[in-house]
């Protein structure tokens, strides 16, 4: 299935504002720019195990991974050979046949249901011409590619399964319990079944009073620094700041808490909007999209989303429940 007749559609204001947000802290995006963004932004949902490039496939947008999760790969002499695999807030797309300019060499898949944002590189060309913001931006996105690359490259050659393994969870953390199994099998270059007798082994080496005590530690840390403001806080980052490894955090938020380190943040910012809007002259200074993005939300579409998820409710109803007992 050829690239353009994927089913594209215009992208969500708050989609475009929180990448160009994203985009942002590597350094300022003018005006103009962002207009060009909101003009020549679109969206595509996938669905699991759907294409967004095939091996061979001409490659012409850049790709922003606003939900989800998608995996790369290449078929040699009929074997499946997983070239990266990534997650929302990262970009994508297929260097070998970025632009447009030649056939690519792997095909790009969606491991989960998953929303893109779309740029034609058509238009791309363009910005880089116009736009010296976009053009250090892009370079600073390129640089982190590569790096990521040279890590990719350098995990399949660190030693035996085991090391593999563990030098996977703790540059990728969270992976491991969320995508599928035989996707990072393949990355890491092990049967599927290898990769499970390892995983169970070394979550066994997690004691259960460990479990429970990292997850105290991780509420007591996020209480006292407020971190969840942040809008792009990362586990790794949560955990390095904590002093304990990334994979061990995600096990004991997945096993003690049954939540994913996003979960895990998001109630913290609900809690502390709630917290917020108790204050009697908190809506006359700020609305609640205001308090949200204090709160550390990126987007009002997000805030919405995960309000509803958490409270059962909507913002609009719960102000409305609120305001009655105030």
């Amino acid at each position: 299935m050829p690239e353009d007749s994927l089913k594209f559609t215009q992208a969500n204001p708050d989609d475009i504002a929180y990448v160009i947000g994203l985009l942002s802290t590597q350094y300022t995006v003018c005006n103009d720019l962002q207009e060009e963004f909101y003009k020549y932004t679109y969206a595509l949902s996938l669905n699991e195990g759907e294409h967004l490039l095939h091996q061979g496939g001409l490659c012409n947008y850049m790709y922003f991974i606003r939900e989800g999760a998608l995996m790369a790969y290449s078929l040699h002499k009929q074997k499946k050979i997983t070239t990266y695999i990534s997650v929302e807030n990262e970009f994508v797309s297929s260097l070998s046949g970025l632009y447009g300019e030649q056939p690519s060499r792997e095909a790009i898949i969606a491991v989960e249901p998953t929303l893109v944002l779309a740029v034609h590189t058509d238009i791309l060309q363009g910005w880089y011409k116009r736009f010296f913001d976009l053009n250090y931006i892009i370079r600073q996105v390129y640089e982190s590619y590569y790096r990521d690359a040279q890590e990719r490259t350098h995990v399949v050659r660190v030693g035996n399964a085991i090391e593999r393994y563990h030098y996977f969870v703790k540059s990728k953390p969270g992976y491991i319990d969320r995508l599928p199994l035989n996707c990072i099998a393949s990355f890491l270059d092990m049967k599927p079944e290898t990769l499970s007798r390892i995983k169970k082994q070394s979550k066994l080496d997690v004691q259960d009073n460990d479990i429970e005590s990292l997850f105290k530690q991780a509420e007591q840390f996020m209480q006292a620094t407020e971190c969840f403001k942040e809008k792009t806080i990362k586990i790794h980052v949560f955990a390095t700041r904590l002093g304990i490894p990334a994979y061990k955090l995600s096990y004991a938020l997945n096993t003690y808490a049954k939540i994913n380190f996003n979960d895990f943040v998001n109630q913290y910012r609900i809690s502390y909007l709630k917290a917020q809007l108790e204050k009697a002259d908190a809506l006359q200074n700020f609305t609640i999209e205001a308090l949200a993005l204090q709160a550390g939300f990126a987007s009002r579409s997000g805030f919405y989303k995960v309000f509803k998820k958490i409270e059962g409710i909507s913002p609009k109803e719960y102000l409305a429940a609120l305001k009655t007992l105030l």
